[in-house]
């Protein structure tokens, strides 16, 4: 691995979080990286390379890979050529495999940042024994889907006794906007819900579970919390899947561990609003001509302002019980959907390259894969990570 030419690749250099990871490495990435930009439009390419001149002026010698997701030569030799490679080119059910085989094949480390569980399960299915015979860590859900869900889960945990049964709930709250691609992948995503059951399935089938541990879901419905004076809806996300992975991965979760994960929500007439839109964006996405109609609302290329995003916000407490202890932690940061998901991926690619890590490979969550090691860097940059209250 150190004989390769790039410490990073970043694949998707041109699309707009890929244009966001790129000024991140550019501004954080350091005097010893090696990286380069790929994608599939050499002169978009170099306008990205231009642009980040005014950044970094290292960055005029940044090299260029030409590639695109239908030539998988061109995929093998770029994954060879790095020794971690940043996928930001979505949906990822639609363009995501050839990239993550290649990475598989060629014991490459692999990032991206879906939210797509169908996506997850199915790359499982078909590569997971081959990154590990690899060494290949591949690990999906870098942004702010999984990393500060995962992660600060896997820091409440620490916070309660070893070896005891433990219980924790995650509290989302969010102030943003989001992307054209992030509303192509939810609605292509809820058009497929047959398929990925049938993958869920499979998956569960072949996963091999611990023996002698438990692991399980906290099944709250709606509710209202007084100690957060807020009402608490379940939040059916690909973010409580990658917890409980983790906590299956990892035997610091205890015996017997389960988890909730819940959209924390200040007015009832809030929830009224999230359920009706999400129904209606569900039923939407069921027919060709209301999908093909939601699909025209935002380009892949179009996300929110430098203005919106500068106002934008997220805070996620959670609540953990267990061994005669109940303590009270919080994850918070900044635009959660691209400023801060730029800061995970990027922060998660340079842990991978450099950090001292346990020794993992085949699919990996973050949690497993970089633990504290992402904790301490997403800290230095201003992510919070912090316990509030103990009893």
């Amino acid at each position: 691995m150190k004989a390769r030419s790039y410490d990073i690749v970043l694949f998707g250099a041109t699309g707009f979080t890929g244009q966001l990871v790129a000024e991140y490495l550019a501004r954080h990435g350091g005097e010893r990286l090696r990286w380069a930009l790929a994608g599939r439009n050499p002169d978009k390419l170099r306008r990205v390379r231009e642009q980040l001149q005014a950044i970094n002026a290292d960055c005029r010698d940044l090299q260029l890979i030409a590639a695109d997701v239908d030539d998988p030569a061109a995929l093998k030799k770029l994954a060879a050529s790095a020794r971690v490679v940043i996928s930001t080119v979505g949906p990822y059910i639609v363009h995501g495999e050839p990239l993550l085989a290649a990475c598989a094949e060629t014991g490459t480390d692999y990032l991206d940042l879906t939210g797509e569980p169908e996506f997850v399960d199915l790359m499982w299915l078909r590569h997971h024994e081959r990154a590990r015979e690899s060494g290949a860590r591949i690990i999906n859900s870098c942004g702010f889907d999984s990393v500060p869900h995962d992660l600060g889960c896997w820091y409440t945990v620490q916070q309660l006794p070893e070896d005891a049964a433990l219980r924790v709930q995650g509290f989302v709250r969010v102030g943003g906007s989001f992307s054209g691609g992030t509303l192509h992948s939810a609605v292509l995503a809820m058009s497929r819900l047959r398929q990925y059951a049938r993958t869920r399935r499979e998956r569960r089938r072949r996963e091999a579970q611990p023996l002698d541990r438990r692991i399980g879901s906290l099944r709250h419905g709606l509710r209202y919390l007084r100690e957060l004076d807020s009402w608490a809806l379940p939040m059916p996300t690909i973010d409580p899947l990658v917890v409980r992975r983790s906590a299956a991965a990892l035997e610091r979760y205890g015996p017997n561990f389960h988890y909730g994960h819940y959209l924390q929500l200040k007015r009832l007439s809030q929830v009224a609003q999230i359920v009706g839109g999400a129904g209606a964006l569900m039923l939407g996405a069921q027919f060709r001509a209301t999908r093909e109609r939601l699909l025209h609302l935002r380009s892949p290329g179009q996300g929110p302002s430098p203005e919106r995003r500068a106002k934008s916000w997220f805070k996620i407490s959670f609540i953990g019980e267990g061994g005669g202890q109940r303590v009270r932690c919080e994850v918070a940061g900044g635009d959660p959907g691209y400023g801060e998901t730029a800061k995970m991926l990027a922060e998660s690619a340079l842990c991978l390259a450099f950090d001292k890590l346990p020794r993992t490979a085949g699919f990996v969550t973050p949690a497993q894969a970089m633990g504290n090691a992402l904790i301490e860097r997403l800290q230095r940059q201003g992510i919070r990570f912090r316990l509030i209250e103990r009893s």
